[in-house]
């Protein structure tokens, strides 16, 4: 009887854990990620995206280098140049409401992008008069020197975004849902600008708004936004010309109901990768697709926070021996459908590739002599992939791709 109770415990351990393994292999924790899979280097020659993705039945292990597959730079006015960060960055597959004391969200890396690059919160670290109250807004005070796709590098070399990477996926396209373009340190996912328009999933799509206003009101900066009375050593610059409204973000006011998300940036809402639900950030941007604050999280997260990935020292993880290697499968769906803008180009065209399009594209830019120009592998629907026309002349290009079943070209103008 003994020996048939120690059967019973020892299968069901080993049927618990086969649960765990399959429910984790259909995580989009684990299948979200643009993986480089033929060693492409971006930016100074490194490799870009995300090289490996490795998973056991808690976590998964995003490693990257926070260089992008998109052409990035030139930074104006900004000394410091991208280099390899070599990360290894941790998301629980079981991220929980933290139902304790709101953690906020500090300087450095708080989340990741799917394509490996980190994201940080929306201040630029300094404060006025150095006094730690007016923390200043990172899109007013460092935005002049983000490059096409709204990012920099930092004193360490890290490139990333603090708002909308506008090139990692089309946000302009308010006819679908925006797919998971990142994972937050929670391990809750953090989704483009759009979503339905309802939590329930029904209603249509509508673009995700903020309910952070600013607070219009004001002339001189000496009460924050909860009401408090600051003293005069700790007032801000009134608003005018040299300080104009946004530029802190004390300047803002989390007003509840104002727009279609909570104080975390997020809500709890039906997505097309968790049907059943969960809670979800949204990046926030506005009618003329401009970061709208607080542009990625708010000033806490939602959910628990592991440690290992935050401060300045993080995202350095060391993944266990049990970890399976996750591999992505091709889905084939017979077609290539993108959109891409601007045409005619200047300087850079940007094109997205249609959700209802073939996994894994290939082909390549062409001038007009049949001349590859740029080779491109295992390009994914719902991304946005940039071109870099800044040193080719003047003229008439092809864009190429093609997949086992079909093909596609798109002509480029290219403009003085």
């Amino acid at each position: 009887m003994e020996l048939n109770v120690k059967k019973i415990i020892f299968f069901s351990s080993l049927m618990f854990v086969a649960i765990m393994q399959v429910f984790a292999q259909l995580s989009p924790a684990i299948t979200s990620w643009v993986l480089n899979k033929n060693a492409d280097t971006g930016y100074g020659g490194i490799l870009s995206n995300v090289q490996i993705v490795q998973y056991d039945t808690a976590n998964v292990y995003v490693s990257c280098t926070s260089i992008p597959g998109y052409s990035i730079g030139p930074w104006i006015g900004d000394p410091n140049t991208p280099s390899n960060q070599n990360f290894v960055f941790k998301i629980t597959l079981y991220p929980a409401k933290n139902s304790g004391t709101p953690i906020l969200v500090g300087l450095g890396q708080i989340g990741v992008w799917s394509n490996g690059v980190a994201i940080y919160n929306a201040s630029d670290g300094m404060t006025y008069n150095n006094v730690g109250v007016w923390h200043r807004n990172a899109y007013y005070f460092e935005g002049p020197g983000f490059d096409d796709c709204l990012g920099h590098p930092d004193q360490h070399g890290c490139y990333h975004h603090h708002v909308n990477p506008r090139c990692l996926y089309n946000d302009s396209d308010n006819g679908h849902h925006s797919p998971i373009i990142g994972y937050a340190f929670d391990g809750y996912p953090i989704y483009g600008a759009y979503g339905y328009a309802n939590s329930n999933g029904s209603g249509g799509i509508k673009r995700m708004r903020s309910s952070y206003q600013l607070r219009t009101h004001m002339v001189n900066r000496d009460t924050l936004p909860n009401g408090t009375i600051v003293s005069f050593a700790d007032e801000g610059p009134a608003v005018g010309i040299s300080y104009p409204l946004g530029d802190f973000m004390e300047d803002y006011q989390y007003i509840a109901g104002s727009g279609d998300l909570d104080t975390n940036n997020g809500r709890f809402c039906v997505t097309p990768d968790y049907p059943s639900g969960t809670y979800a950030y949204f990046v926030t941007i506005d009618s003329t697709l401009t970061p709208a604050y607080p542009y990625t999280l708010g000033l806490t997260y939602y959910g628990v926070v592991q440690t290992g990935n935050t401060g300045p020292t993080g995202g350095h993880n060391i993944p266990g021996d049990s970890t399976t290697v996750y591999t992505s499968v091709q889905n084939i769906k017979k077609q290539i459908n993108l959109t891409l803008d601007p045409n005619p180009v200047i300087n850079y065209t940007y094109f997205y590739i249609d959700p209802a399009s073939d996994n894994n594209i290939e082909g390549g830019l062409y001038d007009m002599s049949g001349k590859l120009l740029k080779a491109y592998r295992n390009l994914q629907p719902s991304m946005s992939y940039s071109i870099d026309f800044t040193c080719f002349p003047a003229g008439v290009y092809f864009l190429r791709l093609q997949t086992s079943n079909t093909n596609f070209t798109k002509k480029i103008v290219k403009v003085q």
